[in-house]
């Protein structure tokens, strides 16, 4: 065993970027959804919020890939929590939680477009073990039909802007109608509708928000008079519904069948370099090199011309602490005359 201590020139940090699909199974497209009956029915969650799977929530293998809430900023679409306070909902719940969570302001209204308040939001929460670090812009496409009419297809306007739209830190993208080419909005009104964009794509939380007055738009084609094309959700915005529009958005997403979202991770990765000179590490302490009783080298011809077999890299602090260990694929011949360059990667 041979120690070298390291330079700072044979450190080299590198970061790629991977990106999947966010779905089980590496599906590229989910186009079955399903819910429990249990959840819409007898669980209070139900009120709240829509867990949605890729089968039938009684198959083995079937998880959560996102969950579908509804808020409102008047508490609409909801019941109260206690009569004797009017405006606290679950619905207002929702609205404000999400309001926090983007907006980090309770004051503030989501914005669709350039200045569309509409004051009622659908959520569509990727759920977490679903996505690696953020979601990854470009790869939206959600398709969205109506009991009547043309479905829609949704996208985000990553590739139609230069820079997004920042929350404090957090970045955010207009949902805008799909154009002909995947990824981009449609050439009428630049995918927008009279009530503002269709929502924001929030990548880094994985998260998408709908604007519930675009959806409420009529189906159909659109023309100079009428830009403004929906699905016909038909929000109810009237007080004790529990949950009846979180129902209503899963429907339109199951007739609409096609939900594609990609994710992606930066892998930073740790390159060091470990050199080792024409006259270093030609000798070991190995039994079968020296005698353990005297120390002497079995082989006379080692005295003067060694050799050495490199099978193992070990790193260590300034402690003396083994901090990692790369095996090599196959021994490494080791004498005076060559010199080895092995190159060590740790990815965290």
């Amino acid at each position: 065993m041979g120690f070298k201590r390291l330079d700072p020139e044979d450190f080299l940090v590198s970061a790629d970027s991977v990106s999947q699909t966010v779905w089980s199974n590496e599906t590229v497209e989910l186009s079955t959804f399903f819910t429990s009956s249990a959840q819409r029915v007898a669980s209070l969650s139900g009120e709240y919020y829509l867990a949605v799977n890729q089968s039938e929530t009684t198959v083995v293998g079937s998880t959560p890939q996102f969950d579908i809430a509804y808020g409102d900023k008047t508490s609409g679409g909801g019941v109260y929590f206690n009569d004797a306070v009017p405006g606290k909902s679950t619905t207002s719940t929702i609205y404000g939680q999400y309001r926090t969570l983007v907006l980090e302001d309770e004051d503030k209204d989501f914005q669709f477009g350039s200045s569309y308040t509409p004051g009622y939001i659908y959520a569509l929460s990727i759920e977490r073990a679903r996505y690696k670090e953020k979601l990854l812009p470009g790869t939206l496409s959600l398709t969205l039909q109506g009991s009547t009419g043309p479905s829609i297809t949704l996208t985000d306007n990553s590739n139609d802007v230069t820079i997004p739209t920042y929350f404090g830190t957090q970045r955010a993208y207009q949902i805008v109608r799909q154009g002909a080419n995947p990824g981009t909005s449609d050439e009428f009104n630049g995918g927008y509708t009279n009530s503002g964009s269709y929502g924001l794509f929030l990548p880094d939380t994985g998260l998408i928000l709908l604007n519930g007055s675009a959806l409420d738009q009529q189906p159909g084609v659109p023309t100079n008079g009428n830009p403004n094309i929906g699905v016909g959700l038909g929000t109810n915005r009237n007080l004790d519904v529990a949950g009846e529009n979180n129902s209503k958005l899963f429907e339109t997403i199951v007739r609409g069948s096609s939900f594609k979202v990609n994710c992606e991770e930066t892998l930073t990765s740790d390159f060091i370099f470990v050199r080792s000179r024409n006259s270093e590490f030609n000798y070991s302490e190995n039994p079968s090199f020296i005698k353990g009783a005297t120390g002497e080298v079995y082989w006379d011809s080692y005295i003067n011309a060694p050799q050495t077999y490199v099978t193992t890299i070990g790193l260590y602090n300034d402690q003396n602490d083994l901090l990692a260990v790369a095996k090599l694929s196959k021994p490494l011949l080791k004498d005076f005359t060559k010199e080895s360059l092995v190159r060590v990667k740790l990815d965290f």
